[in-house]
């Protein structure tokens, strides 16, 4: 793993635990503190303003991140149990790289599969509940 993914999950994993936020919240009741000792100032409110803009930039860049890799993981895990599921179907493994079109199209297909199958269920449901005599 080059440095900057590495960089990337670590910062990750210490900005979603409980401390980061404590932090993040200890940071703001400081300079609301500090607010009346410069006297509520343009460059007090700058501050805050510049340090949340910051944060929250590289945050949207640290979130993708971790989203992208979170589900390519989980892409990965699928594939493998599509893969050794026998009645699966092996050309589903690849259905992110799909154009939204043919998406569509095997959404529909399998909207269709389900409304098939819950029409069947509901039909064997009922036969179990009023059995030919």
């Amino acid at each position: 793993m080059d440095w900057h993914s590495n960089l990337a999950k670590r910062a990750s994993r210490w900005t979603g635990r409980a401390s980061c936020f404590g932090l993040a919240v200890l940071v703001v009741v400081v300079w609301l503190v500090t607010g009346p000792l410069f006297g509520f100032s343009d460059t007090w409110q700058l501050v805050i303003n510049t340090g949340t803009t910051i944060i929250t930039f590289l945050m949207v860049f640290l979130i993708q991140n971790t989203q992208n890799r979170d589900t390519e993981a989980i892409q990965i895990k699928l594939d493998e149990l599509i893969r050794t599921t026998h009645r699966a179907q092996n050309a589903l493994l690849d259905l992110e790289e799909l154009d939204q079109e043919e998406l569509d199209r095997m959404r529909m297909r399998y909207e269709e599969l389900a409304r098939r199958a819950r029409e069947h269920g509901e039909a064997r449901s009922h036969a179990a509940k009023h059995p030919r005599r």
